[in-house]
């Protein structure tokens, strides 16, 4: 069977899905081929969906959130078990492939369930085991197939007791202690989850800090926090060797220490979902990660017709960026007027707490020359803050010395990916110190704390140029007279 489309996406996460919808809109024909059972890809199935569920179900069954006004010993349910969390998270899961499949409907948008291998520069195949191969032949494609957790072939895996991300959420018991090798945002996020159902946990991390790309700051109260529970933070070794016991898991670090725990999540990178592609039928080459270079303007690949999108192209790797991308290829692909595209973007972190960030940290600040001062909120110091009971989180706003304008905000507390959104709408419109001293925000409010920070910065600001205009009224230092015997320190001495 041969089957002609204007766009085939293969894969239906949130680049794939967004770049269908797109191009339906547009009035092309488009086929979307999944390898998994439903639609979503691994954003929906496996990774930020499920995640951040399991965070707030969590978060929800401990009592968490409570622990500020209780004691760090209030509990919603006693005994929590594996079985509360797929409860939800099944739940959850459902319903976002429910708004999918009527999003797919409603606009057109053909959907198959197989494996799609290139075999030529404009043609695929697409193949399942119940159905005869059907060959495609497309005008333009996009890759979006998502990526896979990274495996080494020395990690001892079995979904029991050594797992990897995926592993994690098919969990068939809640540990009472975890070993978590590797400290990017993966390995953060279910460290801080884990601990938060009072699981004793080990973070291992090669390097000697944790979130580089980071404020420092944010960083700082992020690690105080998890040390304060008790995460026991093994930073600057790497993980040797994993042996798996009867009963536990021992893994040896490379400064000869062992730690024994009854599971391990190894969440030390992920890999680009392509080997069954046939990238080199189309021209199409990847990186030792499996990553496919592009156009960052256009998605477009080393093949004109193809484009690509999403976690496969590597940094920075977010759903919501990963839409954008999908919109983006879809209206080049077409001839459509691209999308104004913003430098600045929200990284968030589902930790717990959650982190959130935009724009300049202050080390590439001080790196890039830039003259700037920070403000710094504490969300205790808000009425909201007092509501919640929250003992920790800060905001960090940096400012432009010279223009005053908004060059970075960086949060860490409760709330943070919801907060960040009024910093990202004042930073795309070059917006200054005024408005935050100026505007009224709603009370009481966790954004009441953008004020604070802003009063902060310009009390600092206000401070320096004190100094600059005591310093500018000064008189001028009189040139001294040679010939007068008091300046003269031979006449001084005589």
């Amino acid at each position: 069977m041969i089957k002609t489309v204007d766009f085939l996406v293969i894969g239906s996460g949130p680049a794939g899905r967004r770049a269908a919808i797109q191009a339906a809109k547009l009035g092309h024909s488009v086929l979307v081929v999944e390898r998994g059972r439903k639609l979503g890809g691994v954003s929906v199935h496996t990774g930020t969906i499920p995640s951040k569920t399991l965070r707030e179900t969590v978060l929800n069954l401990t009592g968490w959130r409570e622990r500020g006004f209780y004691g760090r010993t209030y509990r919603v349910k006693q005994e929590i078990t594996a079985q509360d969390l797929h409860n939800r998270l099944r739940t959850t899961l459902n319903h976002e492939v429910e708004i999918l499949e009527h999003q797919f409907c409603r606009n057109r948008v053909e959907f198959r369930t197989g494996t799609a291998r290139f075999i030529g520069p404009n043609e695929a195949e697409i193949t399942h085991p119940d159905e005869h191969p059907i060959e495609v032949q497309f005008k333009k494609a996009l890759i979006s197939v998502g990526t896979i957790p990274h495996r080494p072939d020395d990690i001892p895996f079995d979904g029991n007791k050594v797992l990897d991300s995926d592993d994690i959420l098919e969990l068939q018991e809640i540990p009472r202690s975890l070993t978590v090798i590797g400290a990017g945002v993966i390995g953060v996020e279910y460290a801080s989850i884990f601990n938060a159902l009072d699981v004793n946990v080990t973070l291992v991390e090669p390097r000697k800090t944790i979130l580089p790309f980071i404020d420092i700051d944010i960083v700082t109260e992020l690690v105080g926090e998890l040390r304060d529970r008790g995460v026991d933070m093994r930073l600057g070794c790497k993980a040797a060797k994993i042996t798996r016991l009867d009963n536990s898991v021992l893994t040896v670090l490379s400064d000869h220490r062992v730690i024994e725990s009854d599971m391990v999540l190894y969440a030390a990178g992920r890999t680009g979902a392509v080997g069954s592609l046939g990238l080199e039928n189309c021209g199409i080459e990847t990186d030792c990660r499996g990553r496919i270079k592009v156009n960052p303007d256009t998605m477009q690949s080393s093949n004109d017709s193809i484009y690509a999108a999403g976690d496969i192209i590597g940094f920075p790797s977010l759903a919501s960026v990963s839409m954008e991308q999908g919109r983006i290829a879809a209206c080049h692909a077409f001839g459509a007027p691209l999308p104004e595209t913003r430098q600045a973007f929200p990284y968030g972190i589902y930790a717990v707490p959650e982190m959130s960030t935009i724009g300049a940290t202050e080390d590439e600040l001080r790196q890039s020359g830039v003259c700037f001062e920070c403000g710094i909120a504490r969300f205790r110091e808000t009425s909201r803050g007092h509501i919640m009971g929250l003992d920790r989180g800060i905001m960090k706003m940096l400012f432009c010395l010279e223009t005053k304008k908004l060059l970075g905000v960086h949060i860490v507390g409760e709330g943070a990916t919801e907060l960040i959104h009024i910093g990202q709408a004042v930073l795309n419109l070059g917006g200054t110190l005024n408005f935050f001293l100026e505007n009224v925000f709603n009370y009481p409010t966790l954004a009441e704390a953008y004020k604070i920070a802003a009063l902060d910065a310009w009390n600092k600001i206000s401070a320096r140029r004190k100094i600059i205009k005591a310093e500018e009224d000064m008189p001028a230092k009189q040139p001294e007279d040679q010939n007068d015997p008091i300046s003269d320190p031979v006449a001084k001495i005589a």
